[in-house]
């Protein structure tokens, strides 16, 4: 499995232990008010609010919630006015790091992320310096236990999927993001359930790492991507 296929699961293990904690309701509300903001508050013509609305359900977030965001987006409701950063660095191991924020402090967000590389052995760096590392994907994942090879190749591909990578317990479909709900859609109504479906950044190549601690426990970091590869005993350590 990829690199970045690990750190989505370690993502997912990761969280039932955020949600307690709140942390993952706090980033979905703040991604579901800038969708609606910038997009609006119609699902059916704004991708970006159907998208987190969906990973929102996922994570079971009452109803309620929900739309407290999307009028928070609208200014129905009063909240913070949050702006998209993204920050560029170097982890341990010269491993390439996007960390996107979605924060109503700038300055204090480059503070944190900057004392964060600096604290786990790495160093911010200057715009572009690793987004060139990167592609803006499609990725779906899907349990191994759920379809076999045969079927999955059928259904994605027909629906547009660019790859589909075959790991030991996971499918790693990868599409373009312009065709991501078409092919999420397909698998949907083959009856498959994805454990992940996003749109994120892949990396075009990996660098292997033995550690690496994560930066998403900061309540302004909305993504953090990463192109290192990562051994399965350290994955389960870290999860």
């Amino acid at each position: 499995m990829s690199g970045h296929s690990k750190w989505a699961s370690i993502k997912h293990k990761k969280g039932a232990v955020d949600a307690k904690r709140g942390k993952i309701f706090t980033k979905l509300i703040k991604e579901i008010t800038v969708a609606t903001r910038m997009g609006g508050k119609d699902p059916e013509s704004n991708a970006r609010l159907r998208t987190a609305i969906a990973a929102a359900k996922a994570e079971n977030m009452p109803k309620e919630n929900i739309e407290r965001g999307i009028k928070k987006g609208t200014g129905e409701l009063e909240g913070s006015t949050y702006e998209e950063a993204t920050y560029e660095g170097y982890g341990p191991g010269g491993v390439a790091v996007l960390v996107e924020v979605l924060t109503d402090n700038r300055n204090r967000a480059v503070a944190d992320v900057r004392h964060l590389f600096e604290r786990h052995g790495g160093s911010l760096g200057a715009a572009g310096c690793v987004a060139w590392m990167f592609s803006q994907k499609g990725l779906i994942v899907l349990p191994r236990d759920q379809t076999d090879e045969e079927r999955l190749f059928e259904v994605a591909l027909e629906a547009g999927a660019e790859d589909i990578k075959e790991g030991e317990k996971e499918f790693e479909i990868v599409t373009e993001p312009s065709l991501f709900e078409q092919v999420k859609a397909a698998i949907e109504d083959a009856g498959l359930t994805p454990i992940l479906a996003e749109i994120t950044m892949i990396p075009k190549t990996t660098t292997n790492l033995e550690g690496m601690e994560l930066l998403e426990d900061n309540d302004d970091v909305n993504h953090v991507y990463a192109n290192f590869d990562i051994s399965d005993e350290v994955m389960e350590a870290i999860s």
